[in-house]
């Protein structure tokens, strides 16, 4: 309920403040585990990925923002766990995987970490690691445009990903490394 009522009062506000078009909602399966890859340059991501999303999103968010307990509180109930970054978190994959396997929708940032200086950053294998295991596709997701006052921002959904041959199988990391350089190369190839 919250979750609704939050993402209805975002859709409102960033609309006065942005001029956003949304594209491709056609590609998000009705139904389903799936997870949604998206560029990250801004802590507005994850709202306009929650905009344009026809499905509610869960969401890893780095372990310092659940220090606050007020605000981890509030994203827990939006939807968020938390991963340890820099290591391998088990716990996180753990739920990274459960919530796949009951259908839900997961939005994982490739790249790991923020990109402000517009680099093409290269991505962890975390998103193929996740998709493979779990055996979901992956839905790539390009937010575009500059974050001021009235710009234009283009979410932009790509046609799914599957990783169908690698189901069941336990792939290398240099494997999923190109897995998911592959994701990476789809989301940027869909910016405006």
């Amino acid at each position: 309920m919250l979750y609704k009522f939050l993402l209805v009062l975002a859709k409102i506000i960033l609309r006065c403040i942005f001029r956003i078009k949304i594209e491709g909602r056609e590609n998000i399966p009705e139904s389903g585990g799936m997870i949604l890859a998206v560029n990250h340059r801004s802590n507005w991501d994850v709202l306009f990925a929650g905009i344009g999303c026809t499905r509610p999103l869960r969401f890893m968010a780095k372990s310092e923002l659940f220090k606050n307990k007020v605000f981890g509180a509030l994203i827990t109930n939006l939807g968020a766990f938390p991963v340890h970054r820099g290591r391998g978190d088990v716990g996180a994959i753990k739920s990274a995987l459960s919530i796949l396997k009951n259908d839900n929708v997961m939005l994982m940032f490739p790249e790991g970490h923020r990109v402000k200086d517009g680099r093409y950053p290269k991505p962890k294998s975390g998103v193929a690691m996740i998709a493979v295991y779990a055996k979901v596709p992956v839905v790539p997701l390009c937010i575009s445009g500059e974050y001021k006052f009235m710009s234009k921002i283009t979410v932009r959904f790509g046609e799914a990903i599957y990783f169908d041959d690698y189901y069941g199988t336990k792939p290398d990391n240099e494997t999923l490394l190109s897995l998911s350089q592959h994701v990476m190369d789809t989301v940027y190839s869909l910016e405006v």
